[in-house]
């Protein structure tokens, strides 16, 4: 029978990933089955009980706590786990961002720096809404990277960004690129014409990226939240973005990104676009046919979205003709949650055989876990799962790079698919001037055997035909 044990620290807090990473440092240690770093919420509490990591002790720890979960072979393996991990949250952090003014408070943040516009969000959800409301009514534009906001406090706090003239970006904005300053999961991209509203954030990674790789730049790529185009929210932060777009001298166009929105929502979106002087681009992904105005035009994949706004086209990769392939089928194995759909998407358009498509960044393979963007061995196992199964004819990954990525992505992926007889195809979503470097990564793969495709949009397309050419094992 398994050891769980837990031990509650009061009054301590690091961020998130700091946890994750603590956590995951103890999993690797022998005898230990799982474990878990989280700070002692409800919510939190609950999937560490789902988990099978709650204890008597860890089940009375509040919000201001975190709790150490482990779960062990053996009492002696939980112990000295838990050991280590007081000594990791001891230990304090090396490097330049020591350098960077700390307050534990906004109004103690905004003596310190009192020039402040933007303040970013991210606590736990149940928090969320509060500390965005107090830095709204500062009147700061906030980006809330925080999720799990309930859809009725997200809608409340659009509104009041509305009224105060301010942008409200998120919740679960995961990324954003405001006045050349890429933020929380972004890539560096040169500053240019071209505004991006986005619904998603590795959408807006990819069709940024595209932009600079094509010769572009980008004015504001600003992230609303995946929720936005909801009937309930209603747009709020889709609309406010396209006026402040509209309103800025340096943005020539702009591209709008999203899962396709309530036909009202998109009604109201459609007519704020018509009453713009400026170009758009609509990349409402899975929406094959609208009704655009006429300085619209629709783009099926984020690849297009990024040649149409910049009157570029990528150069496609000159990929081997596909072989007739043992198996049923292509399996996605994604860190981005809109490049996977994306691939479902170009599949369908190609009508390709049914692929099979799984976004390791949706929160069962998550949870209390760092994202694969962070920490991509989370997706070695069900590679190597996909290799074994002689159902599976090919596989199809995306690496996607920036800051707050991975250092080296396509390194951890060439270490899981080394000696793969099933071909691989990936895409690489970054620039040259990220911190991984584009061309680097790419290199990397290229020399491990990975078939490299110039976007998620190539890479699927070409995935589709290896499925059409797939036969029974």
């Amino acid at each position: 029978m398994s050891f769980v044990a837990n031990r509650v620290e009061p009054g301590v807090y690091r961020d998130s990933v700091a946890l994750m990473r603590v956590a995951r440092r103890l999993s690797e240690l022998a005898g230990v089955e799982s474990a878990a770093l989280m700070i002692g919420t409800p919510s939190n509490k609950a999937l560490m009980r789902e988990a099978g990591l709650l204890a008597a002790g860890g089940d009375a720890a509040t919000a201001n706590d975190v709790v150490v979960a482990i779960r062990a072979s053996d009492e002696r393996a939980g112990r000295s786990a838990l050991d280590l991990a007081l000594r990791l949250l001891a230990e304090k952090g090396h490097g330049h961002e020591e350098a960077f003014p700390r307050a534990r408070t906004l109004s103690g943040a905004l003596e310190l720096l009192p020039e402040a516009n933007l303040a970013l969000v991210s606590v736990p959800g149940e928090f969320a809404a509060q500390q965005a409301r107090h830095a709204l009514e500062r009147g700061l534009h906030t980006m809330v990277f925080s999720d799990n906001v309930p859809l009725e406090e997200e809608a409340a706090l659009k509104r009041l960004a509305r009224d105060k003239g301010l942008l409200l970006m998120g919740p679960d904005c995961g990324t954003a690129l405001i006045a050349g300053t890429p933020l929380a999961f972004a890539n560096a991209v040169p500053r240019g014409d071209i505004g991006i509203v986005s619904a998603s954030g590795t959408g807006l990674q990819e069709v940024s990226s595209l932009v600079a790789r094509l010769g572009g730049g980008v004015s504001h790529g600003i992230g609303v939240g995946g929720r936005d185009l909801d009937a309930r929210v209603g747009a709020l932060g889709t609309l406010a973005a396209i006026e402040a777009l509209e309103g800025d001298p340096g943005t020539r166009a702009i591209v709008l990104i999203s899962k396709p929105p309530a036909a009202e929502v998109a009604a109201r979106v459609l007519h704020a676009v018509s009453k713009s002087a400026k170009p758009f681009v609509i990349c409402f992904l899975g929406l094959e046919k609208m009704n655009l105005p006429q300085n619209a035009r629709l783009a099926h994949t984020l690849c297009e979205a990024a040649e149409l706004v910049t009157g570029s086209n990528v150069d496609a990769a000159r990929l081997a003709p596909p072989e007739k392939l043992k198996g049923r089928f292509v399996k996605g194995l994604y860190c981005g949650g809109t490049l996977c759909s994306e691939a479902s998407i170009v599949f369908k358009m190609m009508g390709a055989p049914a692929g099979e498509f799984v976004d390791l960044g949706a929160d069962e393979f998550t949870r209390g876990r760092p994202h694969p963007m962070i920490e991509p061995e989370l997706r070695t196992a069900h590679l190597r799962s996909a290799l074994a199964d002689p159902a599976v004819a090919a596989l199809l990954v995306d690496v996607v790079l920036g800051f707050g990525a991975h250092p080296s992505p396509a390194e951890v992926l060439t270490r899981a698919v080394a000696g793969s007889l099933k071909p691989v195809i990936a895409s690489v979503t970054g620039t040259e001037r990220d911190p991984q470097v584009y061309s680097r990564q790419v290199a990397l793969l290229r020399d491990a055997g990975v078939l490299v495709a110039p976007s998620n949009a190539h890479a699927s397309a070409y995935a589709a035909k290896v499925a059409s050419q797939c036969s029974p094992a």
